[in-house]
C-alpha cells in the first residue's frame, strides 16, 4: 500500500477528529449531572464511533494495491469486529456497555498499532487515533463511573 508518510494527518482530520470528542464529553457530563437518557446516549455514540473506526479498515482494504491482497482478511476482519462489539455493547445496559466500548476503542487502536508496523496504517493517522481513542475511552469510563 502506498501509505501516507506525512507526519500529520490532513487539517480537516485534525479539526474534525477532536470535534468528535465533544459529544463524548457532553454526554459523560450529562451522566454525572443525571440527565435522563445521557447514559444511553453515551453508549449509542460510543457504539457508532467504534463501528466507524472499523469501517476505516474497509476503506484501506478496498484502496490497497494488488501487492497487499494478503492483508485483505486481517483488514476486513478489523473492519467487522468493532461493529459487532459495538452492537453487543449497545444491547447491554450502559453499566456494561460503556466499559466494553472503552475497551473496544482502545483494543482497536492497539491492533492498528500492530498494523502500522507492517505499514498497513498511515503513521499520522495512528498518532491522531491514539489521542482520540484516549479521549473517547476516558469519557466512556467517566460516564461508567457515574452510573
Amino acid at each position: 500500500m502506498q501509505t501516507d508518510t506525512r507526519a500529520d494527518p490532513p487539517a480537516p482530520a485534525r479539526i474534525l477528529g477532536p470535534a468528535g470528542l465533544i459529544p463524548f464529553a457532553a454526554l459523560a457530563l450529562g451522566v454525572w449531572l443525571g440527565w435522563p437518557g445521557a447514559a444511553f446516549g453515551l453508549t449509542a455514540y460510543g457504539a457508532t464511533i467504534l463501528a466507524f473506526l472499523g469501517a476505516v479498515h474497509w476503506g484501506l482494504a478496498l484502496a490497497a494495491p494488488a501487492a497487499e491482497r494478503s492483508a485483505d482478511w486481517p483488514r476486513l476482519g478489523l473492519g467487522v469486529v468493532p461493529a459487532l462489539v459495538a452492537w453487543i455493547a449497545l444491547l447491554l445496559p450502559p453499566s456494561l456497555g460503556l466499559g466494553i466500548l472503552a475497551l473496544g476503542i482502545l483494543a482497536t487502536a492497539g491492533v492498528e498499532t500492530l498494523a502500522a508496523r507492517r505499514e498497513l496504517v498511515p503513521g499520522g493517522y495512528l498518532r491522531l487515533r491514539w489521542l482520540l481513542s484516549a479521549g473517547a475511552a476516558g469519557c466512556l469510563l467517566a460516564g461508567l463511573a457515574a452510573i
